[in-house]
């Protein structure tokens, strides 16, 4: 029986596309640079690359904040520098949050159900609490389980071991992985033993996906509301 659930923040319970957009413009701007759509992608791109790369155990957590603006200003021919732009990001999308849809609802009706709600999600610490706070969420959560806090990432055994050791008397099966990352959150939940919801508000990501695996989680929701009728 599933007591306790494990949400993904970053584009499972928090638009993070949205958050992140808003938060480069505004860095790109802070040095006179007009944060054309290109550039806006362009960015999106390696930060996704990058945040793959600290999965796969290649880079750390600070090569990601730092690479992903030395591969941008590098590629765009901008003149500034990545130091400083990275900090004042960072400091941006603390204080930025943009809800998926359903997610409030979701977790209101949940919190009344009485089950254990934790966060298990990759990132800084401070950052994903601040955005947590600034959206009103974290009074809905048990725990927040953050990689730079456990001191290891999603999908790795050592996470989810960080996530168990504050949970006594709980065990994997009784736990369900909630996000929107086939690598890093269905991946890594299934292989802990825990059952796995993938949230996949694109139907053609989902098509893409299934044609390739099979069904790649236990669950499947194209909307968080979908998430009701499973529990």
């Amino acid at each position: 029986m599933i007591e306790t659930l494990l949400f993904d923040l970053d584009n499972t319970l928090l638009d993070f596309n949205q958050a992140e957009r808003i938060a480069v413009s505004k860095t790109l701007e802070n040095f006179q640079i007009t944060p054309a759509p290109s550039i806006l992608k362009r960015y999106s791109e390696l930060n996704l690359a990058q945040w793959k790369l600290l999965e796969q155990g290649k880079i750390s957590r600070e090569q990601v904040k730092l690479r992903r603006f030395q591969l941008l200003f590098s590629e765009q021919n901008i003149d500034a520098p990545a130091e400083e732009a990275a900090k004042i990001y960072e400091f941006l999308l603390a204080h930025g949050h943009y809800f998926m849809d359903g997610a409030e609802e979701l977790l209101e009706y949940l919190y009344k159900k009485d089950y254990c709600l934790c966060a298990a999600s990759n990132g800084p610490y401070e950052q994903q609490i601040n955005r947590l706070k600034s959206a009103g969420m974290l009074k809905y959560f048990d725990h927040c389980f953050v990689s730079e806090k456990i001191g290891a990432d999603k999908p790795g055994k050592q996470f989810f071991d960080g996530c168990m050791r504050n949970l006594p008397g709980i065990q994997p099966e009784d736990c369900m992985m909630i996000g929107d990352s086939l690598t890093a959150d269905i991946a890594g939940g299934t292989l802990y033993g825990m059952s796995t919801c993938w949230y996949v508000p694109s139907v053609e990501k989902y098509n893409e996906e299934k044609s390739k695996s099979g069904k790649p989680a236990e669950y499947i929701i194209h909307e968080l509301r979908e998430l009701k009728n499973i529990l």
